[in-house]
């Protein structure tokens, strides 16, 4: 085999190794791409499924509030805030006046 014929082959193989390396470097990007849109997927599935978690903690917050602004607006605190003594001082820490919220509620 004459010397070109060596070139025409190395060349020819060296083509080859280039192709099978670039299509091997194009699968590798496409599996990558594919695992990161499952990745979003999988965190869009998992807020989702939070959602009705989220609306039960605020509905119970929103009782929370709604009992808090009963008891303040009736003047008459829970027993767990130590008596009228500490719900006036607080108010009174506030900037608050005590008078006439009974009347607002």
């Amino acid at each position: 085999m004459s010397m070109t014929t060596w070139l025409v082959l190395g060349s020819l193989a060296l083509v080859v190794a280039w192709a099978v390396a670039v299509y091997n470097r194009l699968v590798t990007l496409r599996n990558r791409i594919a695992n990161a849109y499952g990745q979003i997927d999988v965190q869009l599935k998992r807020r989702y499924d939070l959602v009705p978690n989220l609306v039960e903690v605020a509905r119970g917050y929103l009782q929370h509030e709604a009992a808090t602004l009963r008891v303040a607006g009736r003047g008459t605190p829970p027993a767990r805030w130590g008596g009228p003594c500490a719900a006036s001082a607080g108010l009174g820490r506030a900037g608050f006046m005590g008078r006439g919220w009974g009347s607002l509620m």
